[in-house]
């Protein structure tokens, strides 16, 4: 259930009140300890004893050493099977939270409280958990649901703007993959701030949660959500491995627009609807430079991808703007097609 919070945060002490916790744990990494944290405790209204557990901010925290480090903490602090989890922060925090919650004993119930506008629109919700695995994007991990997810919209107010930039990637996403009204008003927003992105939130949210209850365990309609995920991801994780990181909803931009291109070249839309969806998401998202990747790098990544089955590369591809098709084989050239593509934008 997402719920938005009030300024007294009542609907979470309600949420407190009304079960038996025998101990709060409050994950933060040190944006949130900084920014928000503050916030939540000045409203929250509990007796139960609650302990701070803050990680270092970043996407390369995302890994079994930090999940081993945060398990024995709360083996140390005798955390039972009632105890709570709080995810205080974006992507990283409530995929590793939830992933620390859902294995811990076999299971403790967490919430989250996202904190980005990539969090609230999409990865606090669907369920999802998990770390990385030798810069591999979200290996291992599991489907288990946050009891709640409370959203405090405030929060974006503390973004530096590539963040909000980020999670703006996402919003875009889930216009193009099943809401064409959606899409169009998101590209009428001139600039990228809280007051012109938060009229667009719940319907973000609404299309990431419906897709969601179709289906759960992403058998079927739900690997839609991965469109600009595929190479969007492998490029992301090629930036970890150099130590350049760069942010989710940046990969993300980058894939979409490849996968666009690649969703032409598969005669799956017309070069002029593939022209429009890139001209737009290019209106935000400047060019990234992939000289020092080679084809052969992206694709090792892209062959252990989780949506493939044997050696086959998976895509979820546009069949129009607001339309989605899943599990499509793409042919070899036409991804490299697609890759040279992106390289070629920088001379514009």
């Amino acid at each position: 259930m997402i719920t938005f919070l009030d300024q007294n945060f009542s609907q979470l002490n309600d949420f407190i009140t009304q079960n038996t916790f025998s101990k709060i744990f409050i994950l933060v990494d040190e944006n949130t300890h900084e920014y928000c944290l503050p916030v939540l405790l000045g409203n929250l209204e509990t007796e139960i004893s609650f302990e701070i557990l803050e990680v270092e901010p970043g996407e390369e925290m995302k890994n079994i050493q930090t999940v081993t480090q945060l398990w024995e903490i709360l083996t140390e602090m005798q955390a039972d099977r009632k105890a709570l989890i709080i995810n205080v922060g974006g992507g990283v925090i409530t995929d590793m939270g939830g992933f620390i919650a859902c294995t811990y004993k076999r299971g403790i119930q967490f919430i989250n409280i996202p904190t980005t506008l990539l969090s609230m629109c999409d990865a606090s919700i669907g369920g999802k958990t998990g770390i990385d695995l030798m810069h591999y994007k979200n290996m291992v991990g599991t489907f288990s649901f946050p009891e709640q997810i409370f959203v405090y919209p405030q929060f974006l107010e503390t973004l530096p703007y590539k963040e909000l930039r980020s999670g703006f990637a996402e919003m875009l996403k889930h216009g193009l993959i099943a809401d064409k009204a959606h899409w169009e008003n998101l590209i009428q927003i001139q600039k990228l701030d809280v007051e012109g992105i938060f009229p667009h939130i719940q319907t973000s949210m609404d299309i990431k949660q419906e897709v969601v209850d179709k289906d759960f365990h992403e058998k079927n309609v739900r690997k839609t959500l991965n469109f600009g995920h595929t190479i969007g991801h492998a490029i992301e994780s090629l930036c970890l491995e150099k130590e350049n990181p760069i942010l989710h909803g940046e990969a993300v931009a980058l894939g979409m627009i490849c996968e666009t291109h690649l969703s032409y070249l598969e005669g799956l839309i017309s070069i002029e609807d593939s022209e429009l969806i890139i001209e737009n998401i290019q209106k935000y998202y400047s060019f990234i430079d992939l000289s020092e990747f080679k084809d052969d790098d992206i694709f090792r990544l892209l062959l252990n991808d989780k949506k493939n089955t044997d050696t086959k590369i998976n895509f979820s591809l546009l069949s129009g703007i607001g339309s989605c098709i899943f599990d499509h084989e793409c042919k070899t050239q036409n991804i490299q097609k697609s890759l040279d593509f992106y390289r070629k934008l920088s001379d514009f």
